[in-house]
Order: C-alpha cells, then sequence, then structure tokens
C-alpha cells in the first residue's frame, strides 16, 4: 500500500502527518514540532491518539525548520519503516493570483512560488525548503503544493481589494487571506456535523501564533480579516495585525529604520510578544501576573470583537462563531473573553460547557451557536496528494 506525507510549516511549528494514500485518507500518525528555534519539542500520535513518541528535543536539532523537517523524517522512518511514500503534500502559504487548486511542484512551480516570499517572509521560505527537502529524501514521490489562499480567491472585488490606482490591483497587490487549509477543513466538517449552520452565515476564529478570522457563507470564504500578508487583521504571536500605514512611514522619516528593520519589527518583534514584553506563546501570558501581559490579552480579544462586528456586516448577520487552531481550541479562557459582552450581536455564552470541553459553548437559547471545532490541515492536503496518486 502507498502512502503520504503531509508537511505544514508554521511560524514555530512544524506539523507533519503520514496517511494512507486513499479517497479519504486513514491518519497513521500525525506529529508536531512545536518552538522551533528555542526549546523544541516532539509529539506523535498514532490513528487512536495514542502517543508514540513525546519529549524535548536535542539542543540545536531543531534549531530551524529544515532542522525540524529532518527530526520529522526520521522519527517516520523509525516508527513506520515499512511506509512507501508516493507523494508528499505540502501547505504553502502564499500562492498569490496564479496558484489556487493544488498543483505537483516542478522547478518552474518553485520558482514562481520564490518570487512570493515577500508576501510571506515568516513561512513561504520554510515551505519552500520543505518542498526542496522532501524533494530529496523522496525523489519518485509526487510533491504536491496547497495553498492557504486558495480558499479565499472567489471573494468578491469589495472584499478583495484596496483603494490604490486599479493598476496595483492587476499588479496582484489585493487582499488575498490565508488559513484558507484550515477554514476548508472547517467548512467541510461543518457540512457534516452542522449542516443548516453550514448553509448559513458563520465566521471562523483561526486563533494561534498566528490568527485570522473568515466570513463564510454556504461555507464560502465572502472576507477574511487577512490582506495582501499575513500581517494584517487581528493581533498574533510576534506579528502587529492591524496598522496604520502611515506607521511605517513614520518609522523611516523619523527612526530612519530600514526596510529589514521593519520587517523584522513587524513580523517578529510585535504582536502579543511586542505588547507584553513576557511572551508570544498564549499560555505563558495567561499565567503571567505581569500588567502587561493581561494588557496584551486585552488588546487580542478586543480585535477579535471588533473584526467579528466587521466581519457579521460583510455576510448580513452571524448564525454561528467557531473557535479553531491552538488558541482557539485549547485556551478556554480567551473564548470567554472574546464573547463576553458580545450579546448584542446574538451571542448567550455558557461558562459552564466552555470549560467542559464540548463542542457547542453557547447557551441553548443563544440565537448564534458558538462552537469549538479542532481544525485539521493536514487532512486537507493528505486528500489532495492522495487525489494526486490516483490521478
Amino acid at each position: 500500500m502507498s502512502h503520504v506525507l503531509t508537511l505544514n510549516a508554521g511560524s514555530s511549528t512544524l506539523k507533519f502527518g503520514l496517511f494512507t494514500a486513499a479517497q479519504d485518507p486513514n491518519p497513521l500518525c500525525t506529529g508536531l514540532i512545536d518552538h522551533i528555534g528555542g526549546a523544541a519539542t516532539l509529539s506523535l500520535k498514532d490513528s487512536q491518539d495514542k502517543t508514540l513518541s513525546r519529549g524535548d528535543l536535542a539542543q540545536g536539532s531543531a534549531e530551524n525548520h529544515d532542522g525540524a523537517l529532518q527530526v520529522a523524517l526520521a522519527e517516520i522512518g523509525t516508527q513506520f519503516p515499512e511506509a512507501i511514500i508516493t507523494a508528499v503534500g505540502h501547505r504553502v502559504v502564499h500562492g498569490g493570483v496564479d496558484f489556487c487548486d493544488p498543483i505537483n511542484v516542478t522547478g518552474k512551480v518553485l520558482e514562481d512560488l520564490d518570487k512570493l516570499v515577500a508576501l510571506a517572509p515568516l513561512h513561504q521560505p520554510h515551505n519552500l525548503a520543505g518542498i526542496r527537502s522532501s524533494i530529496s529524501a523522496f525523489p519518485q514521490a509526487k510533491q504536491i503544493a496547497c495553498f492557504d489562499t486558495a480558499f479565499h480567491r472567489q471573494h468578491p472585488f469589495v472584499n478583495d481589494t484596496y483603494a490604490l490606482p486599479r493598476e496595483y490591483y492587476d499588479k496582484g497587490v489585493r487582499r488575498y487571506g490565508f488559513h484558507g487549509l484550515s477554514y476548508d477543513y472547517i467548512s467541510g466538517k461543518l457540512a457534516e456535523i452542522a449542516p443548516v449552520l453550514h448553509a448559513g452565515r458563520v465566521v471562523v476564529a483561526h486563533l494561534g501564533n498566528g490568527a485570522s478570522m473568515c466570513a463564510l457563507v454556504k461555507g464560502q470564504s465572502i472576507a477574511s480579516t487577512m490582506g495582501f500578508s499575513s500581517l494584517d487583521g487581528i493581533a498574533m504571536g510576534t506579528r502587529t495585525g492591524q496598522l496604520d500605514p502611515g506607521v511605517m512611514l513614520y518609522l523611516m522619516d523619523h527612526e530612519a529604520m530600514t526596510h529589514d528593520e521593519i520587517s523584522d519589527l513587524l513580523y517578529k518583534q510585535s504582536g502579543l510578544l511586542g505588547m507584553s514584553g513576557v511572551s508570544n506563546d498564549m499560555r505563558e501570558l495567561l499565567a503571567s501576573e505581569n500588567p502587561q501581559a493581561y494588557e496584551a490579552i486585552d488588546y487580542f480579544c478586543c480585535r477579535i470583537q471588533r473584526e467579528l462586528g466587521s466581519l457579521a456586516a460583510a455576510i448580513g448577520g452571524l448564525d454561528a462563531l467557531v473557535f479553531t487552531g491552538g488558541i482557539g481550541e485549547n485556551a478556554a479562557k480567551i473564548r470567554e473573553r472574546v464573547c463576553a459582552g458580545m450579546e448584542w450581536i446574538g451571542i448567550e455564552f455558557d461558562n459552564a460547557r466552555n470549560t467542559a470541553g464540548v463542542e457547542v459553548v453557547s447557551t441553548s437559547a443563544s440565537r448564534v451557536q458558538v462552537m469549538v471545532v479542532p481544525t485539521n490541515e493536514e487532512l486537507v492536503i493528505a486528500r489532495a496528494a492522495s487525489a494526486a496518486v490516483a490521478g
């Protein structure tokens, strides 16, 4: 039996999985290398959620994403030596204007995707490095790129453009949206578990070290908080989120900052880390007694509330709010604070349900249903890779 491998590089994580190559891929194992570049850890589980491996990695072994990939491949080889990898599916954050559907990676495709690195500097280099390493490790396997921007490519023009001269839109300066693989999975999952809500108006909050929100109507993306790059919208672990562009002009003119310095500030020194001065990790901020940590959390939640109102306006109302992603799925306190005071939009929150770890965390009388639905980007990627094998 042939197998497909999935690789999903985040800004500080590498998720990976081994699946059977089938129309409905069966996961043999899924893994996560967390805190890349720091005190990295490895977690590997089988299809029954049984832990196969867990622990701290040797210092320096996951100093960067390339090192993390080598650790992941070695662990899969140890646990599943019989696996025959016929395709590797890759999460690629930015597909630009031209790349929408999953595509078999060629040299020309890699060249074109390299040109988009500047639009997603925290992710695209790692995504492409993973593809190149995978080509070397599995030269006979198909390499399938799946794009985070693809899910949003059918946005109405008003949600796809900026108020710049039209020539820039034609050159590709437009709102792309990200986390599309996650939203694709959530949309499909809602069709399965809550078809009435899927047919209505839903806002999904993908909250993690990278975070965004997406408004869906009948399962299709209508608007997203992220735009041209992965900087826009709500604050993130180290990224600014929404920022007046005049701030960048000020930094250039009055702080004499260079392009690289501004890029480093916006992508790596801001967000929860910059505001708190404590950490970019929500778990550490929630446990901290530092008042600046509290203020950073407060800003994070307030921005989510503002964007929720904006996205609800974009789709003419709201039937459901879905939390997903590492923070959305696991931080009950953040869900509570986001929903606090949102009765005006139709949310009646149930704190007991929220802390009990159940799927629906709103009251039975709430006009807007609030749900917690774990995402599974790896399964979306595995399906695309399996289709390539079958095709």
